[in-house]
């Protein structure tokens, strides 16, 4: 079980019903105008219908990335008809903006420490159509595909593709989240399912496509950690007195699940970790994929915790900037590799990076185009707070010559026999 600070007497005066889009957009937008110095809303993109995939930041500067903040996501409403996460990213805007209003440290120290960006909606289409039938008659798949009938998790390049390119099939709401992904130095983030209660983690497509094998990550100790952490501050996951929601027992496997072994298709959680530097799992919030809008408070106590410690897990690892030694200067796009783990991690456009690590002692090596490689240990603490590794890079001496010619300045004398080759 993890612990972590809670308030057990707070009781949230949230908007808690069903929010069409027109009236997503309309709390969206009261919550902007409650705390206009915290929030920033803007869209990523548009579904087919043209509906637009709204995201709100939360932060204490939301218009841009600071130097060593890490970016956080949630995303919601992948399956139209899967409509809970929905609900409680609009709920988690809502009490962010009160309870830092109020004075929550808690909640100051995520939002000054973090930029958070909350994507209730992936899929408009989907979930309008599932809007209007309604709790108790929407079917198992009414409004779960996009408006061309795509499934939007099966709709990412699967972990045995070297690159991604453009696809006719490909939906545009697809498209507009791969390019979001790729556009932010995001660190962590959760996808919110429903019809299930279980936290999965990557990766969920198998080697080969052999069904239901446990297919781990490089980092897969740490990705039972991030499940287990949400997983066992969910009340519902928690209890050990709970139903199955259908034939599986998951609460065998403490409610965390490799997604191989479950379901073994490939999806944002495998694009995530493969094609950018962000952690994702799988939160399945719910038996019940439409809950009526009366039990939505007591879902928003089930899972107010768990959405709060997921985040603060952000701050775990190390972080740094990798800076040239001669200018210093940020260096984007240089490699952090770290001993025995086959994953690595690329900087940021300004030079800043976050590697999420169990505590322990690690052998980092960062290298850059044009640079000498450097190598330092790292040492992550049980403190749930990062360690700051930072890396000074020193130019080939070929490279300095490159920039110095380019720049047409004169050849110093220690690189002058450098320039005779």
């Amino acid at each position: 079980m993890y612990f972590s600070e809670q308030d057990p007497d707070s009781v949230d005066t949230l908007d808690f019903r069903h929010h069409n889009y027109k009236e997503m957009r309309k709390l969206m937008k009261s919550v902007t105008d409650e705390c206009p110095d915290i929030t920033h809303v803007y869209t990523i993109g548009k579904s087919y219908m043209g509906l637009k995939l709204y995201v709100m930041v939360i932060s204490d500067n939301p218009s841009k990335h600071e130097l060593g903040e890490p970016e956080f996501r949630y995303v919601a409403g992948m399956h139209g008809n899967e409509v809970l996460g929905r609900e409680l990213v609009l709920n988690l805007m809502q009490y962010l903006c009160k309870e830092y209003k109020k004075g929550n440290q808690r909640v100051v120290r995520l939002v000054t420490e973090t930029r958070i960006h909350l994507l209730p909606s992936m899929n408009p289409d989907g979930y309008e159509e599932a809007y209007e039938k309604g709790s108790e008659l929407a079917g198992w798949a009414q409004g779960r595909y996009s408006f061309e009938g795509i499934d939007m998790n099966h709709n990412f390049p699967d972990l045995n593709n070297i690159m991604w390119d453009a696809q006719e099939d490909v939906a545009p709401e697809t498209r507009a989240v791969i390019n979001w992904m790729q556009d932010i130095p995001f660190v962590l983030s959760a996808n919110l399912h429903g019809g299930e209660l279980v936290v999965t983690y990557p990766y969920d497509g198998t080697r080969g496509w052999v069904p239901r094998e446990n297919t781990p990550t490089a980092d897969n100790a740490f990705f039972r950690w991030l499940s287990t952490v949400y997983a066992s501050t969910n009340l519902v996951m928690a209890n050990p007195n709970r139903r199955m929601c259908h034939y599986e027992d998951f609460q065998s496997h403490n409610n965390i699940i490799n997604g191989g072994a479950w379901h073994t298709v490939p999806g944002m959680n495998d694009f995530s970790y493969l094609h950018t530097n962000c952690f994702e799992v799988t939160v399945e919030l719910s038996c019940d994929k439409f809950p009526h809008a009366s039990e939505l408070p007591t879902e928003w106590e089930n899972n107010r915790e768990s959405l709060l410690v997921y985040m603060e897990q952000v701050g775990l690892g190390i972080k740094g900037v990798v800076r040239d030694k001669l200018t210093k200067k940020g260096i984007a796009d240089a490699i952090i590799k770290v001993e025995d783990h086959d994953h690595d991690i690329r900087s940021a456009a300004d030079g800043d990076y976050w590697r999420l690590l169990n505590p322990g002692d690690y052998k980092v090596v960062v290298w850059a185009e044009g640079y000498f490689p450097s190598m330092r240990w790292c040492r992550v603490g049980m403190e749930p707070r990062p360690t700051i590794c930072d890396f000074t890079l020193t130019q080939t001496p070929i490279q300095r010559l490159k920039e110095i010619r380019a720049k047409g300045g004169k050849i110093p004398q220690d690189l002058q026999s450098e320039e005779s080759w």
